[in-house]
């Protein structure tokens, strides 16, 4: 296969290509060949192909409509590695499934209902639901609106998300070994699932502060060889098995907030520093705040009653997680705003 239909989209703080996933290879192996042509992997600048040399630009969501009982569509999520011939289902991407909605729309396989419809998404790297609000007046999607959200410039329609059920979605459990804090190498870490695994620990127990900027957390090689080690022991403790090459479990480095949040987070996802914070990544990251004896929730500011707005500060801006709380406490749903833009419909060549 060299050739494939695609509308290539920014969805939330990402980029990269959306696909009908009968314009793709039945096969894993060939789509994944054929993908890692088209993003231009391996090659730190992806220079022969359309990936952006970095990976919030190299991603790839692959739509279907769905014969699921109360689910629009699916959504594979395939994260193309920049500098490894490799393709990884292994996580969700909430960022891009602010895309998948308005491209079902786009393609006709969700009608629209009014000047909103919702778009329920089944998500099949974890097997979980999440609904996308997204803007249809007239009966067409638009990506025009007054929403803004940390990382991207501008103004756009709002879509917001809401997730069902997510915790424990590739870990089996929200906390895998039951604790609220393990420790590895002496440093205290959770390790949570909340729709993305994540390993959550205080940034200045690996030495960092918590507020440098990404280039500055790129350029500690030190800090980063700290962080993998404990990365690497994470991956079995979290039914993951070996992480080595994989993309998961997400790292975060918490301090306490600077701009009025809940918590500041650091990001590493899992070798290079993120510009903001993964969506779900987010939503694991609130949850942890939420949690007695972590290491989140001893430097977060968590307001009080059942539904919380947690605004989790990242290196540009800010990410607001609303949880709702159940009778015994635990998170029963998370939602957050997202935007998304289509920025190309055509064909893209392997």
């Amino acid at each position: 296969m060299n050739e494939a239909p695609v509308m290539w989209m920014r969805g939330g703080t990402s980029k990269g290509a959306v696909f009908l996933a009968s314009d793709l290879p039945a096969d894993p192996a060939t789509r994944d060949a054929f993908l890692l042509r088209v993003m231009g992997s391996p090659d730190p600048r992806q220079i022969d192909g359309m990936g952006g040399a970095d990976p919030l630009t190299s991603k790839v969501a692959v739509v279907s409509k769905s014969d699921r009982d109360g689910v629009d569509i699916d959504y594979l999520f395939l994260q193309v590695f920049v500098d490894q011939a490799l393709v990884s289902d292994s996580q969700n991407c909430g960022n891009m499934l602010a895309a998948v909605g308005p491209f079902a729309l786009e393609r006709g396989l969700v009608p629209p209902t009014g000047d909103e419809t919702p778009v329920a998404i089944f998500m099949v790297n974890t097997g979980q639901i999440a609904v996308a609000t997204c803007q249809t007046p007239g009966g067409t999607p638009t990506y025009a609106g007054p929403a803004a959200i940390d990382g991207v410039p501008g103004t756009a329609a709002p879509i917001p998300l809401e997730f069902r059920d997510t915790a424990g979605s590739s870990c089996g459990a929200l906390l895998p070994t039951g604790n609220a804090s393990d420790v590895i190498d002496g440093v205290a870490c959770t390790l949570i699932d909340n729709g993305m695994p994540c390993v959550v620990f205080a940034a200045e127990d690996v030495g960092a502060t918590g507020y440098e900027d990404r280039e500055t957390l790129d350029a500690d090689l030190a800090l980063k060889a700290r962080i993998e080690a404990i990365r690497l022991q994470a991956g079995p403790l979290m039914n993951l098995g070996d992480v080595t090459e994989k993309s998961v479990p997400k790292m975060m480095l918490v301090a306490p907030p600077q701009h009025g949040g809940a918590v500041t987070v650091r990001s590493f996802i899992p070798h290079r520093a993120h510009a903001t914070i993964g969506v779900l990544g987010a939503v694991s990251v609130a949850t942890a705040c939420l949690i007695p004896g972590s290491p989140a929730a001893a430097v977060a500011s968590v307001p009080a009653g059942a539904r919380k707005m947690l605004s989790v500060e990242h290196p540009t801006g800010e990410m607001s997680c609303v949880l709702a709380l159940d009778a015994d406490g635990q998170v029963a749903s998370a939602a957050l705003l997202r935007t998304a833009r289509k920025l190309m419909d055509g064909i893209v060549f392997g």
